[in-house]
């Protein structure tokens, strides 16, 4: 079977930088991570084994078991970070510099006056932290979550995991849903995640089915793997090796590999490496 690996795939630097600066630490017992580093099963658990606590993702407080606190790469709320600092905790961040400068970014909005509509999934943790400083916003995921909203100034912002085409839909449903108004709009999807998203757009001309490595909460993961929904094209996504299944491949002689931007290289490379020597039974299907 032929496997064809994306242009660009993997690790950004924010998820590398974060990882780096976390497994360089000393004494890891006592230190507690607000939430998931990165969302990435495997760097979990190897944080896990050398002794980091780790604060669950939804419903996080200050009532922690360390006084040094991780602040993970998808960043909080000044509010959030002052809390915790005002309860005794030692702050490490690891924010993306890119996820800061949303920040900054929907801050400098709201000092001006604007309503700021966030594009992004509503319970996703780095949109909780975005939206944690604002006053007058609103989440979209979807165009059925647009609405006409009371604000003559709108700005329009979204979570830099976004797919650059659903960004596009949302714009347009909220610029004729509230047309009239000023309507500012920033596109802060990150360079990495638009770089994947290309790459496997690419890809997808060139083979039958795609396989995506990357966390099951990882949101940029599943933005690559709803490309080849949308293209109508199989897909697999998958953690570790592990999960790789020989009968998903019967049908294919052609395959793409892509990963998620908080995955391990050597993740991908395991991943390869089973792909590309699995001895498959093919069932040629004729396609039109």
């Amino acid at each position: 079977m032929k496997v064809i690996r994306a242009q660009a795939m993997g690790m950004c630097f924010g998820v590398k930088d974060a990882i780096q600066t976390v497994m360089a630490m000393d004494h890891p017992e006592q230190v507690t991570v607000y939430g998931q580093l990165v969302h990435n099963g495997e760097v979990i658990r190897r944080m896990e084994a050398k002794g980091f606590s780790m604060a669950e993702e939804s419903g996080r407080s200050t009532v922690l078991p360390t006084e040094k606190v991780i602040i993970t790469a998808h960043g909080i709320s000044d509010k959030e970070r002052v809390a915790l600092e005002l309860a005794g905790k030692t702050l490490v961040d690891t924010t993306c510099p890119l996820v800061r400068r949303v920040h900054e970014l929907a801050k400098d909005f709201q000092r001006r006056g604007y309503f700021l509509v966030v594009v992004g999934r509503k319970n996703h943790v780095e949109v909780r932290g975005l939206v944690g400083d604002l006053e007058h916003y609103a989440v979209v995921e979807k165009p059925d979550d647009v609405r006409i909203y009371e604000a003559d100034r709108i700005a329009i912002i979204c979570q830099t995991t976004t797919s650059p085409a659903h960004l596009d839909v949302m714009y347009q449903k909220i610029a004729r849903k509230n047309f009239g108004k000023e309507v500012r709009f920033v596109d802060t999807i990150c360079r990495p995640t638009r770089e994947r998203q290309e790459a496997v757009e690419e890809l997808l001309t060139q083979v039958e089915a795609l396989v995506v490595v990357g966390g099951k909460n990882s949101n940029n993961t599943r933005q690559l793997a709803a490309l080849a929904e949308r293209n109508g094209l199989p897909y697999f996504q998958v953690e570790k090796v592990e999960e790789l299944q020989r009968e998903w491949f019967k049908d294919f002689e052609t395959v793409g590999l892509t990963a998620g931007t908080s995955t391990l290289d050597e993740t991908i490379e395991e991943v390869f490496q089973k792909l590309v020597t699995m001895e498959v039974n093919h069932e040629p299907t004729i396609r039109k």
